[in-house]
């Protein structure tokens, strides 16, 4: 069978959503399908790329990983290009996994069948997050259209500056609430948790014909990862505020009055302070380390701390803190609970209690070894079982085959 990926971005570029789209081209690449992968190119790529059993092209589609959503939509050159049409006529199947969407209405032309996978609440909401910033709670909106004052105070959350925030508030604020109306043109959407279908089913989003859920798959597991040395604790999320960042330093503020913590965070960029602490808080910052500094990292961590605000639907960070034998310490939103179901070495706790997530990093690092690596070894044993990798490729694999024929 022949499958076309159509993604913006692919691993290593990216995040989660990224990730998992590599996972799956993997999988059927070793499992005999043919697949080809259509991304951008960055500095430095090869036009073709061929390993893991599938095929890589990169195109010239954006400079920058920035607004990636609005600069496949500038490029309709390409997908009504010869060179584009030549692969979607080659396709058995279309699986589009994040924002090139204007692909649909192409793929069903030409009669092919369309997978989509969502990685967040697109269908709903044009920021993909489901979360009203303005009060700090999930998003209630009435209609179809969303709030011009949430999309502009989220941008400039963001940092983006004032003309491309008013710019994606009015595209979003109109343009982007159709998105929904064009992702149910597609013959299936898969969810990566029940928690993600049914806020979405809740909301009544524009929903294919068919929607199912299929967990992500695990990455890759090295015996290096699994060392543990050292009794820190591990925040990757960056200064965001939907990550909940905010919520973990008042927690951290907290904890310094009654015991000495070490929280290292990842994806910190323009702040100098790599010798010392944030703000005397214990939490030492960094920026995007390369695999290898991550993993010498990695070993220093008891727990890995997840205090997201918004609905995560089944973050990676937990499913990869969970295989690699760590204590998760996590906000009860979105498909963690799903997540972590039954994993005696999960710590969860309401979303934005920093006095509560304070508590549970101390009660944490009071545990001995013995106990720490007992409960690691637990969650990584029922990660494994609930995530299999065969099981999740025979469930994608099944869904490729029924809408093929």
């Amino acid at each position: 069978m022949n499958v076309l990926f159509l993604s913006e971005l692919f691993y290593p570029h990216g995040g989660g959503a990224e990730l998992a789209t590599y996972l799956y081209a993997k999988l059927l690449g070793e499992r005999s399908f043919n697949v080809v992968v259509i991304t951008n190119k960055f500095e430095g790529e090869s036009d073709t790329a061929k390993n893991s059993n599938f095929t890589t092209i990169r195109l010239p589609l954006f400079k920058s990983k920035e607004n990636v959503k609005y600069s496949v939509l500038r490029r309709l050159d390409v997908l009504f290009s010869r060179f584009f049409q030549k692969f979607i006529k080659w396709a058995d199947v279309i699986y589009i996994p994040r924002f090139w969407y204007f692909a649909i209405p192409l793929a069903k032309n030409y009669k092919k069948p369309v997978i989509v996978h969502l990685h967040d609440y697109i269908l709903t909401c044009p920021l993909s997050n489901f979360f009203n910033v303005i009060d700090g709670v999930n998003c209630n909106k009435q209609g179809w259209m969303c709030s011009q004052r949430c999309i502009y105070a989220y941008e400039r959350m963001n940092r983006s500056h004032l003309v491309r925030a008013a710019g994606s508030t009015a595209f979003n604020s109109t343009f982007g609430c159709y998105y929904g109306r064009i992702i149910a043109l597609s013959d299936v959407a898969i969810c990566v948790s029940n928690a993600q279908k049914n806020l979405l089913l809740k909301n009544r989003a524009y929903l294919p014909p068919k929607i199912c859920v299929i967990y992500n798959p695990l990455p890759d597991i090295t015996e290096y990862s699994l060392e543990f040395q050292g009794d820190d604790f591990g925040y990757f999320g960056g200064p965001n505020y939907l990550k909940g960042f905010p919520v973990l330093y008042k927690a951290a503020t907290l904890v310094k009055n009654v015991k000495s913590v070490t929280i290292h965070a990842t994806n910190f960029f323009g702040i100098n302070n790599q010798s010392g602490f944030l703000n005397g808080a214990g939490i030492l910052v960094y920026g995007r380390l390369d695999p290898i500094s991550y993993m010498d990292l990695y070993k220093k961590i008891r727990a890995v701390i997840v205090p997201s605000l918004w609905e995560e639907p089944l973050p990676y960070v937990v499913s990869e803190a969970l295989i690699n034998g760590r204590i998760v310490i996590a906000s009860r939103v979105g498909g963690i609970p799903e997540q972590v179901s039954g994993c005696k070495g999960a710590f969860l706790f309401e979303a934005g209690d920093y006095k509560a997530l304070a508590e549970i990093i101390l009660h944490v690092k009071d545990l001995n070894k013995e106990k720490i690596v007992e409960l690691g070894i637990q969650n990584r044993e029922l990660a494994l079982k609930k995530f299999n990798s065969d099981k999740i490729a025979k469930s994608f694999i099944s869904l490729l085959e029924k809408v093929a024929n």
